[in-house]
């Protein structure tokens, strides 16, 4: 049983983060609203649960560091800035950042490596994603997941091979690109879908989040996961043993 704090506990993901700590038979300890100071309590749990915004995340990070506790991320939108903070930040203490908390995507990241690695170049590859119409990034974290999984099979940057913005006489698909579409809309949750395509044939991988409950039962086994551990930058991959 560990005791769980969680930065942004009045939103929603926060909120099914706070009924799956309960699910799973943990306890629920701290929660700070969006934009609040976790330092003064931060120290009264085992891990805590980072899902408010890139702005705080200096601050939360710097916040866990002080108080030697482990720190889940699972904030989409950061920039170079924030991964060189969470690399700074796992020198000290254990940190588990990730685009997408959901069990089943982390297994499609591995897969789409490993079909990246074994089909080659002469495949081209896109990614499809599609969410509610509040989501304010794009594409998805869990989009840019998935693409770094095909890039690192490929032995390529994710940044040198992303082609996300056709518009017009774009020309032919540029070579070794990894292409990226953007769907905004309703209330969906997520649907990814890695698509493979050869000459005369096509693979597809894809997942769909039916609510966000999946993620805040895989933040919750991430963070249980990440306590004890020494310090060191982890990812879902480690949770699952891939």
């Amino acid at each position: 049983m560990a005791e769980f704090g969680v930065i942004g506990h009045k939103g929603r993901m926060g909120q099914a983060i706070a009924d799956a700590i309960d699910e799973a038979g943990h306890i629920f300890r701290v929660g700070v609203d969006m934009g609040g100071d976790p330092a003064p309590i931060i120290g009264q749990c085992d891990v805590v649960v980072d899902f408010s915004s890139p702005a705080a995340l200096k601050h939360n990070l710097k916040a866990a560091c002080s108080a030697g506790i482990p720190i889940l991320v699972g904030t989409t939108g950061l920039e170079e800035e924030h991964f060189v903070a969470l690399a700074d930040a796992s020198e000290k203490i254990p940190v588990l950042q990730t685009g997408n908390t959901s069990l089943g995507v982390n297994l499609l990241q591995h897969l789409v490596q490993e079909a990246a690695a074994k089909l080659g170049t002469d495949w081209d590859i896109e990614i499809l994603e599609m969410h509610h119409r509040m989501k304010v990034d794009a594409p998805s974290g869990t989009a840019k997941l998935l693409g770094e999984a095909a890039a690192e099979a490929r032995g390529v940057k994710l940044s040198d091979a992303m082609d996300s913005g056709r518009h017009g006489q774009t020309g032919a698909r540029r070579e070794g690109a990894i292409g990226f579409a953007t769907l905004r809309g309703g209330t969906v949750a997520g649907e990814h879908s890695v698509i493979f395509a050869g000459n005369e044939e096509r693979l597809t991988l894809s997942h769909s989040a039916e609510n966000r409950t999946i993620f805040a039962r895989g933040a919750v086994r991430g963070g249980a996961w990440l306590i004890g551990k020494p310090a060191g930058r982890y990812s879902m991959k480690d949770v699952l043993g891939l």
